[in-house]
């Protein structure tokens, strides 16, 4: 007899939930990202200053991400520390608007990257649990945060260029209000760990978070990821900016980006085909060979029309690496280390990498212009390569090996509380 819907799936709304809360983020995302430096700029801060702020979460993710996703691990409670630097980055955001010049919104930015760089790492590992479980296919959730993000941006600007830029940060405030919103909704079930004494597992220690640090299998997927994802440096800094050097008018590149957006939805709505048909480092890998088959024909500047073509491999350089990196940390990384992983990814892909393509970007495009995207090419193939390896050697094991509660005489071993 066929098991009824209930028992398949308990938590039939956590796909809803956690969708609405990639939502509000990426609302964020999609009017921060065009437009805050817009607000910078009416709030009389010139282009060294702005520079300044918009680099510090770069260095701030390196260093605070990885730390705070370990505590996250630590101490179980993933929900309650999420729910935290929601309300965190809310407050923020608010001293920021107040701030009265470059130093106190320097301090008001830092205080922001804090709180606001950690997030995402631990979305990601709320819907890395919900993988687990069987209650998630993670790119139909994640697809309302690319959906979001088109909304916002194309919303912003009409609001903005409706209402002045003093605009932008009521915006951001509102967004943000309803990501302190989502995370309060999130299901506890998924918003810690098992149990230790049921898990079979001892607390945490600093030296698992280095055992992942130190395995081979990781780093080399963590090399592969950021290869691909620093390939798009050049792209997200700098490519409107090319594009109206060529003659593309202001609409039209806004329908660019877009083309790209949209096929990277597409391909997160067919995720669960796509991976149970692909095998994840051979995604990754084809991730890396589309992406250098992008980056290497956007290095001789093609006619609109074949821009526009090479736009849709969005849904390969960037949308299938995110979709591959999710699955593999989801079954190559203990769910002791998830928040951990998560958070090592975004500090390595996000930051340090992707941090340093860009900033090494700017004086390469000022002096090759658009063929520096030869050498985003080059940057892809060489994460094509070691995703090549990557699939030579990893069978779909867990990457570092579960600790297992240590005994005790009489007692069954001590146990901690739960999450």
């Amino acid at each position: 007899m066929a098991e009824p819907a209930e028992a398949r799936d308990p938590y039939p709304s956590f796909a809803w939930r956690l969708g609405f809360l990639y939502a509000a983020l990426f609302l964020v995302v999609g009017c921060s990202l065009p437009y805050l430096p817009i607000w910078l700029h009416w709030r009389d801060l010139d282009a060294d200053q702005i520079a300044v702020l918009l680099a510090t979460p770069l260095f701030i993710r390196i260093l605070f991400t990885p730390a705070i996703s370990f505590a996250a691990d630590l101490l179980g409670g993933r929900r309650a520390i999420l729910i935290a630097l929601a309300w965190g980055s809310l407050v923020s955001f608010l001293l920021l608007w107040a701030a009265d010049g470059f130093w106190q919104m320097l301090l008001a930015t830092a205080l922001l990257a804090i709180n606001w760089t950690t997030i995402m790492p631990l979305i990601e590992t709320v819907a890395v649990a919900g993988i687990r479980s069987g209650a998630l296919d993670y790119g139909r959730v994640r697809l309302w945060g690319s959906l979001s993000f088109i909304v916002a941006s194309l919303g912003s600007g009409l609001l903005i260029g409706t209402l002045g830029a003093e605009t932008v940060l009521p915006l951001l405030l509102a967004g943000t209000a309803l990501m302190v919103l989502g995370a309060h909704f999130l299901p506890r079930e998924f918003g810690g760990r098992a149990p230790l004494a049921a898990s079979g597992l001892r607390r945490l220690k600093l030296t698992d978070a280095f055992d992942l640090v130190r395995a081979p299998l990781f780093l080399l997927f963590l090399l592969a990821a950021s290869m691909v994802q620093a390939s798009h440096a050049l792209y997200y800094s700098f490519g409107r900016l090319h594009w109206r050097a060529q003659g593309i008018p202001d609409g039209v590149i806004g329908a660019l980006w877009s083309v790209g957006v949209v096929a990277e939805i597409a391909l997160f709505a067919a995720s669960g085909r796509v991976i149970a048909s692909i095998a994840t480092a051979r995604l990754l890998m084809l991730a890396g060979l589309a992406a250098t088959l992008r980056w290497g024909l956007m290095a001789v500047d093609p006619p609109l029309w074949a821009t526009a073509l090479l736009q849709t491999l969005h849904a390969m350089s960037f949308g299938a690496a995110h979709l591959a990196s999710i699955h593999f940390m989801t079954h190559a990384v203990p769910e002791d280390r998830a928040a951990t992983a998560q958070g090592l990814y975004a500090a390595v892909v996000a930051g340090l990498v992707l941090g340093g393509a860009t900033v090494a970007s700017g004086p390469l495009y000022r002096t090759f212009a658009g063929e520096v995207y030869g050498a985003m090419a080059c940057l892809a193939l060489i994460g094509a390569g070691c995703a090549f390896l990557l699939m030579q050697h990893w069978r779909g094991e867990l990457v570092v090996a579960v600790v297992p509660q240590p005994q005790s005489s009489g007692s069954g071993g001590k146990t901690w509380p739960a999450a």
